[in-house]
């Protein structure tokens, strides 16, 4: 295990930057104590698929019925006890509620959910998890997120070969219902349906059919039964089946992983005040202004950094 939590930033606690967020980017920011966020969707028609069409058909109905919508999530959320701070609108059909929490996110989640067309994209204390359509550039700008400030942050374009394009199948994954834990992967689970299945039995439930939310369910229930991040990870290179690379992050932790036969790429640039990973080094290069060196990761490889 390698920790660079002397190498890494000062982080400041207490410092509330009112972060945004990326159409796929999982950001570590400074949370206020036992502040939460959820961020929530609201499809226009009962169907998550049609989050595109929520967007085009603002018609005077659809926002009646997004009022209607968030009045009845914030009186659920007020019932449940929770003291909120702020409600912000963000898109034309999603908004970010932060609030003041004591009790087990699962329960925010449920009735957050149990209201008609309504769908929660993220919910945590520390982590935020912006997703939605388009290209990386346009959903940075829709979600302001050069106003964000953390630690550490993952993210992902997608090209969706075995799933629906929507917003519940983009990246990155959270692990309903743990707070904090979020995934990017690149590859395919070969063995998807027996762990879908064996999860579900333990009372996980899925918002999309995509295999990389799997592994977020999967790694966050390992960690609620006592593993670390990294022992969590290498349990998975032995039980997950299939060509993959994935990287994860928690509150205070970014891990990546690489199946036996490392097909999927990744590249990894490591200095004392930084580490950076991606599948091509242009990307790594696109963010650093000075020469570098960059490696591979073996197969089977499991590492993991801590702040």
């Amino acid at each position: 295990m390698r920790d660079r939590r002397n190498h890494l930033p000062e982080w400041e606690r207490r410092a509330r930057s009112r972060p945004r967020h990326d159409g796929d980017a999982a950001i570590d920011e400074a949370p206020w104590p036992r502040l939460h966020r959820l961020r929530a969707l609201r499809a226009c028609d009962g169907a998550r698929h049609h989050a595109l069409q929520a967007r085009g058909r603002r018609d005077f109905e659809f926002a009646q019925r997004l009022e209607h919508n968030k009045a009845d999530v914030e009186g659920r959320l007020r019932a449940l006890g929770a003291k909120i701070h702020e409600i912000e609108r963000e898109t034309g059909y999603a908004y970010r509620v932060t609030f003041e929490y004591d009790g087990e996110l699962k329960a925010i989640t449920d009735v957050v959910e149990d209201v008609p067309h309504v769908e929660v994209l993220s919910l945590g204390h520390s982590l935020e998890i912006i997703k939605d359509l388009g290209d990386a550039e346009q959903v940075s700008k829709q979600y302001r997120l050069d106003g964000f400030v953390g630690t550490h942050a993952i993210g992902h374009v997608r090209m969706a070969t075995e799933s629906d394009v929507d917003i519940s199948g983009a990246h990155p994954y959270w692990a309903y219902p743990f707070g904090d834990v979020a995934v990017v992967h690149n590859g395919q689970l070969t063995n998807y349906f027996q762990w879908k299945h064996r999860l579900e039995r333990s009372g996980h439930r899925f918002q999309s059919e995509c295999d990389s939310e799997v592994i977020a369910v999967y790694l966050a229930e390992k960690m609620g039964d006592g593993y670390s991040l990294e022992d969590a990870m290498r349990e998975s290179l032995q039980e997950l089946d299939g060509v993959f690379t994935y990287i994860c992050v928690t509150g205070d932790a970014l891990g990546v992983a690489k199946d036996e036969m490392a097909a999927k790429p990744l590249v990894l640039y490591e200095a004392d005040d930084i580490v950076a990973l991606a599948s091509e080094e242009i990307a790594i290069r696109a963010i650093v202004d000075h020469e570098i060196e960059t490696w591979d990761p073996y197969e089977g490889e499991v590492m993991v950094w801590t702040r």
